[in-house]
């Protein structure tokens, strides 16, 4: 979807004490409540996206060559000396 041909949908927020008190610093230099709810909407979309991007890149990383050592084999190994 492009974001040129959305039109703008009014949404409602309920809010408490903290939601408040973060809405208080974000429109501290007079900063309309609607365009800091905006910016900080597409702020936390943005670190998702990000953090999702880091994600994906650490799964494709090369693991390199298998060192021969079964995890599994060494585990069951050193619990079966604890007992």
């Amino acid at each position: 979807m492009s974001y040129n041909s959305f039109m703008a949908e009014t949404i409602t927020v309920r809010t408490d004490e903290a939601t408040e008190h973060a809405l208080d610093v974000l429109t501290e230099g007079g900063t309309s409540r609607s365009a800091a709810i905006r910016q900080a909407v597409l702020e936390a979309a943005a670190r998702r996206e990000r953090a999702a991007e880091m994600r994906h890149a650490v799964l494709r990383m090369p693991l390199g060559e298998p060192d021969g050592i079964n995890i599994a084999d060494e585990l069951s190994w050193s619990r079966q000396e604890e007992r």
